[in-house]
């Protein structure tokens, strides 16, 4: 089975090569890397050239952002399976993609596969939150539960039916395509509980005071659109049920 992995990129020197890397160390074999890097002016270039042997793909452009850089990589994927690694985390160890594959192989009526996730301090990779998801129906989204987006495997065929990430929501594309598969089209997902992707604390939507406002009224926008009740209540319970990640 081909899985495609895709990772976009802008000026991401830090931890790209950690990133690149991760892959390189997967112990299936049949793995079509996609790099997509939006015009970066630091060292990325260089550390993409020096991992070609890895890449199967780069695209080197400018875009709209990330999730557009995600769907250019979405595009020329040919793989059975897709998935994706930001450019500033890692597999958790060698054997998460075989076990991915296996996973797929040996279900064909799974479209969806999603697993668990540690946050890790950026420089000393420290454990700072422990994502743990659970196998769950559609209905949990409406009780403010979510998949961690990092561990999310999808068969290429579903994404072709249900869609690419939409630019209309910001840093909360990532939430309105988890609702639109899960909850809006409620493709068939599998949990695999073991842990799978190391993500470095920080981002985008939690860089200032108007950036988490912006997202949340992104993460508002998404579920309005996608049609789930009481769209405050589950906010409220979206945010209540990660605290937990913090004392496990």
């Amino acid at each position: 089975m081909k899985i495609s992995i895709i990772t976009a990129v802008f000026n991401g020197e830090n931890y790209l090569a950690d990133c690149i890397s991760s892959v390189s160390s997967q112990t299936h074999q049949n793995i079509e890397y996609i790099v997509v890097d939006g015009n970066s002016t630091d060292r990325t270039p260089n550390i993409i050239a020096n991992h070609q042997s890895t890449i199967a793909k780069v695209i080197s452009e400018a875009d709209l952002g990330l999730y557009d850089a995600i769907n250019k990589g979405l595009e020329v994927a040919t793989g059975d399976v897709i998935g994706l690694l930001n450019s500033d985390d890692m597999f958790a160890d060698g054997s998460v993609v075989a076990k991915i594959a296996e996973a797929f192989e040996q279900n064909l009526k799974i479209d969806c596969i999603y697993g668990d996730l540690d946050y890790i301090h950026p420089q000393s990779r420290k454990i700072l939150r422990r994502w743990r998801s659970k196998q769950v129906g559609f209905r949990a989204l409406a009780q403010g539960w979510m998949p961690a987006h990092p561990t999310l495997y999808l068969r290429k065929s579903v994404i072709t039916k249900h869609g690419n990430y939409s630019l209309n929501y910001g840093t909360a594309a990532d939430y309105d395509f988890i609702l639109r598969y899960f909850y809006t089209h409620k493709v068939a997902c599998k949990y695999l509980p073991f842990l799978m992707i190391k993500m470095r604390q920080g981002g985008v939507s939690n860089q200032s005071m108007a950036s988490r406002i912006s997202a949340l009224l992104n993460d508002y926008k998404a579920l309005v659109a996608n049609k789930l009740p009481f769209p405050i209540y589950v906010l409220l319970l979206k945010k209540i049920t990660k605290f937990s990640q913090y004392f496990r």
